[in-house]
């Protein structure tokens, strides 16, 4: 027989080669029987379509006698998967099975490794006895009850539990059997009947879950219709052990029940909604799948080998591997739950985002400096798994929120509490996932056009006073602690920085100094080179807005940023800060701050002595650089090609004075200098097209040329232009 009930159960998809097995006309005492031989011949029975019936009578009479002795029968799991094949071919196998397992069940299942031999016993017993026997309730109930008090119940055997009762169920329905399913459907939905008789609640919810998905397969592939009440009772049922579990989710047996409900549920496809079920799914991704707060204090506390297995062995797991399909039921679930079903998967979502975010902060800092990689790549992937999750719930519920389909269900407010939640994970963000770019898309789009929901979103962003002080860790040391070297807290200011452009029009200008000012020009001053870029785009962002509302407020803090922001961004450069964050910066100042404002005659100025400052480090480091200079890297080339370009941008109130400061800077240049400027000037004018700044351009030019021409330059003339 190719199909062997046993590896199926263990998950094997083959086994190894089973001996031959002994002839059944001249059996050896069963008691010397090998497990394998025990095996092979099981194997025998089944593949054989008739049996003589001396043979058969042989072979049970030494089964009875060997059930009669005092002592427990060897190998009692292969004698359950005998019998179970006899039944096959004769009924006498019924009371022999049931004997077994009501004499020896404590021996059977003193070794675990042989439980998928002991079930296959049962499920085969199953397959022919008459489901209106005594029998038939007698092997049932062997199934549910075998796991009481013995310290086997396992998610593990859960599984062999659901593929059983699968595979059972679904010969049922090939065979027509459709009283057997009905009966076997009545005995574990009659939650009564299954307390009195103490049927374990794990497998009870397995077997549940290998129903439906039987009854959904054999409706299909067998034509087979039956009664909607077979469903609706078991999806009951499966509510009602939720139900359960949810009260006392921290005892083991209830913690065991919430994962064996989302791992059958994962495995036997969508569900009527049930509210109990929609909350023992959260909290079985939250706490049993991704408990990434408790795996991260554990290793804070201990960092040895056994945490580092522990991790390990739960990325093994089965319930780890089908985290995504579990996600797809709960998001099945939510799309048809009640208000306060959603409000609860979404308060959990969001709560969990911000525990990740404090725990994983700690844990980066404190292992990354004491060298814990392999332990820190363990927790990195299970929580890179975590914020798939979330990221996965999170398009669902933008999809219900902020893209309602007609009936209602928005909640604009939503927007706001899933962009922090964003932030808290967003250190996790390895690709670019199409879910995480809708969910941002949608809730971007729900705040940008409103005042009330872009403010609370600002005031969710960590203070200043936050993102600078001491981490709340005792494994850290303070003095060890820089806000710039907290990879997780950057990451969410990085997020912030990232949306406020969006819509930073709306933001009232005192919000804005209150909440983004400071937190934008400490993240210039970021090593980061990324970083430091999004805080200059802040800033250009904002020196382009403009509110009707506060449009003199904003004007007037526009004058105060743009002296601090020039002073430290000119200062910073070349080291921290990135030209194309102060060129952005300046060139939007430059053209949105008022005509003759002093801000642009301080930025000017700034650059101009910027420029002075770094040709003199140059030329120090390399004398022959103005020789090279149209090849040149050097950031002082940069600052050039930027002080040109303001030359068309700034008003015409600070251009004369520009003009004076570029021709001073040249003044005193040496005489390699000032023709490496002033051939670039005369390229750069050349090129031009502003047909009313252009003249005089040419003229200031021609006379700076000719004044710098002169074999002694007058420095004060020049200046004077």
């Amino acid at each position: 027989m190719s199909f062997l009930l046993q590896d199926y159960l263990r998950g094997s998809s083959s086994s190894p080669p089973l001996p031959p097995p002994p002839p059944i006309s001249s059996l050896p005492p069963l008691s010397s029987l090998s497990p394998p031989l025990l095996s092979s011949l099981s194997s025998h029975l089944l593949s054989s379509p008739s049996l003589p019936s001396p043979s058969l009578s042989s072979l049970l009479s030494s089964i009875s006698s060997l059930l009669s002795l005092p002592s427990p029968p060897p190998f009692p799991s292969h004698l359950s998967l005998l019998l179970g094949s006899i039944s096959l071919h004769s009924s006498s196998a019924y009371p022999l099975l049931i004997s077994l397992f009501q004499n020896h069940l404590s021996v059977i299942v003193s070794t675990p490794s042989f439980l998928p031999e002991a079930l296959a016993g049962l499920g085969y017993a199953l397959l022919r006895v008459p489901p209106r026997s005594q029998y038939f309730s007698q092997i049932v109930s062997f199934l549910f009850t075998i796991w009481g008090d013995t310290g086997i119940a396992s998610l593990e055997n859960g599984v062999m539990v659901f593929k059983l009762v699968d595979w059972l169920v679904s010969s049922f329905i090939a065979s027509g059997y459709v009283e057997k399913v009905m009966v076997f459907c009545y005995e574990i939905t009659d939650l009564e009947k299954c307390s009195e008789k103490r049927y374990a609640e794990f497998a009870v919810v397995m077997a549940c879950c290998g129903t439906l998905r039987a009854l959904k397969v054999g409706s299909s592939r067998y034509n087979f219709e039956f009664n909607p009440k077979f469903k609706e009772s078991i999806e009951i049922a499966i509510g009602v052990f939720a139900e359960k579990a949810i009260l006392g989710y921290q005892k083991d047996d209830a913690s065991l029940l919430i994962k064996c409900i989302a791992l059958g549920l994962a495995r036997c496809g969508q569900i009527g909604f049930n509210p109990n079920i929609v909350k023992s799914l959260c909290l079985a991704l939250t706490n049993k799948v991704f408990p990434l707060k408790s795996l991260i204090q554990s290793s804070l506390q201990n960092t040895n080998g056994d945490i580092l297995a522990k991790l390990k062995e739960r990325m093994e797991g089965i319930l780890f591997k089908e985290a995504g399909a579990v996600t797809g039921v709960l998001c099945n679930q939510y799309s048809v739950s009640d208000e306060p079903t959603k409000e609860f998967v979404e308060t959990l979502i969001w709560d969990y985002s911000h525990e990740l975010y404090s725990s994983l902060r700690s844990a980066i800092l404190v292992h990354k400096r004491k060298g814990n990689n392999l332990l820190l790549n363990e927790l990195e992937r299970i929580a890179e798994a975590a914020f798939l999750m979330v990221v996965v719930i999170a398009n669902e519920v933008s999809k219900s929120r902020l893209n309602p389909r007609p009936g209602g269900g928005a909640n604009p407010a939503v927007s706001v509490r899933m962009l922090v939640a964003f932030s808290c994970v967003e250190y996790l963000r390895r690709v670019r996932l199409p879910e995480y770019t809708d969910a941002v898309r949608r809730a971007v789009l729900t705040i940008q056009d409103d005042v009330a929901l872009s403010s609370d979103f600002l005031d969710s962003m960590p203070s200043y006073d936050e993102l600078t002080g001491k981490l709340d860790c005792e494994d850290m040391v303070e003095d060890l602690y820089h806000w710039s070297k907290d990879d997780v807290q950057t990451a969410r200011v990085l997020f912030y920085l990232r949306v406020i452009p969006t819509f930073v029009s709306l933001v009232p200008s005192s919000l804005f100094a209150k909440k983004v000012a400071s937190t934008m020009f400490l993240y210039m001053q970021h090593p980061n080179e990324k970083v430091a870029r999004a805080s200059h785009s802040v800033l250009v962002s904002f020196m382009s807005s403009s509110n009707q509302k506060d449009d003199e407020e904003r004007l007037s803090l526009k004058e105060q940023l743009t002296f601090y922001y020039v002073q430290k961004a000119v200062e910073a450069y070349p080291g921290v800060t990135p030209f194309e964050g102060l060129a952005s910066g300046v060139v939007a100042l430059v053209r949105n701050l008022p005509a003759g404002s002093p801000g642009t005659f301080y930025c000017t100025h700034s650059l101009v002595s910027k420029v002075k400052s770094l040709s003199d480090e140059a030329t120090a480091r390399s004398p022959n650089m103005w020789k090279s200079w149209e090849e040149s890297s050097e950031p002082c080339k940069k600052v050039v090609d930027l002080l040109l370009r303001l030359m068309s941008l700034v008003d015409i109130q600070v251009l004369p004075y520009l003009l004076r400061e570029v021709a001073g800077l040249v003044s005193q240049l040496p005489k390699d200098g000032q023709d490496a400027l002033l051939g670039e000037m005369y390229v750069y004018v050349a090129e031009s097209d502003d047909v009313t700044r252009k003249p005089v351009l040419v003229s200031w030019l021609q006379s700076l040329s000719y004044l710098s021409s002169q074999s002694v330059s007058n420095p004060v003339a020049i200046s004077c232009l």
